[in-house]
């Protein structure tokens, strides 16, 4: 199926959000949430292997890509993302998926495997967090989120992306030939609207999911690379408080794995679902 978008928001889809179907519906449907300041378009590379097992939904999220929402904020929330996911996938007819996402699309992920675990079967977060525990953490990030929000805003798109991958985060993408592609795919986005998103569901806005996870009823890959030291450590805590998560390491990748390592992600995917 093209590249598609869900109708003028309506009660079984509250908010339109763009998306491209790509297989068979009658083979089992996998869910592909991106992170930030990225869009549907990330997966590329291997959705053309994935979909040979797979129906593949990927999804721009409000204010990435063609998402383009309209209206108050809160809307960019979790909570609200969320449920309009999960509209989309009534409005798909899709009861139950596969789930993959990554970094700001895997703590969003999270969240919809803890409050909405009856519409998945399993998932694979990579580089994914339960977001920051204590109130302080939050404000402070918040504050953060706000002034890269600002800059976002008001200062040269270009010059923030290339400000944002020099973070020791992504110093492994950032030496990787095809990172001008990356950029260039980043640029397709919006700043304006990439504000509202940071605004209102960055770590420093989502709702601490630490001490859910116990509670967690899918089974999940925790998906880290081996450069990756910081989410490693978190990634470690967060499978030893649910029963239902493990951790897997990707050798010789950082942050963002799918695009570090297509052949292994891809890999992973076919192994796990």
């Amino acid at each position: 199926m093209p590249n598609a978008q869900c109708p003028m928001p309506n009660a079984q889809c509250p908010m339109p959000l763009y998306y491209s179907l790509n297989g068979s519906k009658t083979q089992p449907v996998l869910l592909l949430l991106h992170g930030f300041m990225g869009n549907s378009n990330d997966y590329r590379e291997v959705i053309p292997q994935l979909s040979a097992k797979f129906c593949c939904l990927a999804v721009d999220l409000p204010g990435h890509g063609q998402t383009k929402i309209a209206g108050e904020d809160d809307r960019y929330s979790m909570p609200n993302t969320a449920r309009a996911l999960i509209s989309l996938l009534d409005e798909l007819e899709i009861e139950r998926c596969f789930l993959a996402a990554y970094s700001m699309g895997g703590r969003l992920a999270l969240y919809l495997l803890l409050h909405f675990p009856e519409r998945f079967e399993k998932a694979v977060l990579e580089s994914a967090s339960p977001g920051l525990k204590t109130a302080a953490e939050r404000e402070l990030r918040r504050q953060r989120d706000r002034q890269l929000a600002e800059k976002l805003e008001t200062g040269d798109f270009q010059e923030f992306l290339l400000n944002w991958y020099r973070q020791p985060l992504f110093q492994s993408s950032a030496a990787r030939p095809d990172f001008e592609e990356l950029i260039a795919r980043r640029l397709e986005n919006n700043p304006h609207l990439l504000a509202k998103s940071l605004r209102n569901m960055g770590t420093g806005n989502q709702p601490s999911l630490w001490e859910k996870l116990a509670d967690n009823k899918v089974p999940l890959l925790l998906l880290v690379g081996e450069k990756d030291d910081k989410f490693r450590a978190i990634n470690t805590e967060m499978a030893g408080l649910s029963p239902l998560a493990r951790m897997a390491i990707a050798p010789n990748t950082g942050h963002n794995i799918h695009f570090e390592n297509h052949t292994y992600y891809v890999e992973i995917l076919n192994f796990e679902f």
